[in-house]
């Protein structure tokens, strides 16, 4: 069985020590770097079931925000889905939004919510609902030479303001304090534009995105499994990024599988977020899934060996799934994006996932992730209403 423990890095995060949610991404796609073979590509070979349309790879830079380029992307392979021509939408303008409302709920919270750039599929969805969206083109993010976000400065400068806000110095807030805080956000990453021209017409944030993108935010939902909360009713996901603190659906271990395959199986893609720090995670290989050994217990050649081709899996039971989340070994690291559904030569099944990290891998940006992986370590996901079983639907009055 599996030893769960806190993860030194993760621990630093929470603790809020010293390490920004960029600066931790950083560590985390290098020390990936690290757990590869030079002999895995060619010691695997995958046969696609499914692999839908999607817009090409994107790199996140040194930013946080993979949660809002995972749900971008998903947004875009919706427009194809819908038989939209598909735009690369703004995954900064998302993520400035986000950053103010994140704020105010700071400041409201008396400073009793995570800070840094992170954040869930959802502040993409409620901010696409609040704000509008834009396309790439129009708002960058880049604003101060850089070729990709690098966002530690950002966001120290931002935490010292609602950090000053919040030990009231007046003995009464200000209506200031907001202004302030937006003009921060806006120095590093841009005055977002209240209108602009798009392919020869004049567009706001609310029109694109009613007009250009054409989604309705209400038809996607996110889902988990959790023993602690009754099934296929709506909790609230205890993870540090949901600051702003929606709900989540609660189904069973296994219909987390279930809702993938039927998503895929029918067009739709999904939102995938959950923890890569694992051992058995390859970003360079591009593979992921759950050992039959703990790693611990390897032996140094079982270890070198470990994404040399297809290997044993254990069979992750919910008590497991349980203790790691509880215990920290699952954690909300990262997120990505779900785009199709493959086979080894041993005919196991692995999702198609589409990173944010840019192309550097074996598989130029893209990875496969086996399906018991997908069970153990996956903290939400976000689908179409429309993209889950009928049967489970009805369960959960949808």
């Amino acid at each position: 069985m599996f030893t769960f423990r806190i993860k030194p890095l993760v621990l630093a995060v929470m603790l809020g020590i010293g390490v920004s949610t960029s600066y931790a991404q950083d560590r985390l796609v290098n020390s990936l770097k690290v757990n590869a073979s030079e002999k895995s590509k060619e010691l695997f070979q995958f046969t696609d079931v499914v692999n839908i349309e999607n817009t090409s790879i994107k790199n996140q830079g040194s930013s946080g925000t993979c949660w809002s380029y995972s749900a971008n992307s998903f947004l875009e392979s919706e427009m194809m889905r819908m038989g939209k021509r598909p735009v690369e939408i703004s995954q900064i303008y998302s993520a400035r939004n986000a950053y103010v409302e994140k704020g105010k709920m700071y400041v409201k919270m008396q400073g009793a919510v995570t800070l840094g750039d992170g954040g869930a599929f959802h502040d993409v969805i409620n901010m696409y609902k609040k704000y509008g969206a834009v396309p790439q083109s129009v708002y960058t993010g880049l604003n101060y030479g850089t070729a990709n976000n690098k966002f530690a400065e950002m966001a120290a400068v931002m935490e010292g303001v609602l950090k000053a806000v919040v030990s009231n110095p007046n003995g009464k807030l200000t209506p200031n304090w907001q202004k302030a805080y937006t003009s921060v956000i806006d120095a590093y990453l841009g005055t977002p534009p209240e209108s602009f021209e798009f392919e020869g017409k004049k567009y706001t944030p609310k029109t694109f995105a009613s007009e250009v993108i054409g989604i309705n935010a209400d038809d996607y939902i996110e889902i988990s499994s959790l023993t602690d909360y009754p099934l296929y009713s709506k909790f609230t996901l205890l993870v540090p990024d949901n600051w702003s603190f929606d709900q989540v659906y609660n189904v069973k271990m296994d219909e987390l599988t279930d809702v993938v395959d039927y998503a895929v199986k029918n067009g739709f893609t999904v939102a995938w977020a959950g923890d890569v720090s694992e051992k058995s995670f390859s970003w360079k290989n591009g593979v992921a899934f759950v050992p039959e050994k703990e790693f611990e217990d390897m032996t140094a050649e079982e270890k070198a060996d470990m994404f040399n081709g297809p290997k044993k899996e254990a069979k992750v039971t919910p008590e497991m799934r349980q203790i790691a989340f509880d215990n920290y070994s699952t954690t909300d690291d990262h997120g990505m994006h779900i785009v199709g559904l493959t086979k080894d030569q041993t005919g196991r099944e692995y999702y198609i996932v589409k990173n944010s990290w840019g192309v550097s891998n074996d598989y130029k940006g893209y990875l496969y992730m086996t399906k018991e992986y997908v069970k153990y370590k996956t903290t939400a996901i976000m689908v179409h209403k429309k993209g889950i079983p009928t049967a489970l639907a009805k369960k959960m009055d949808l």
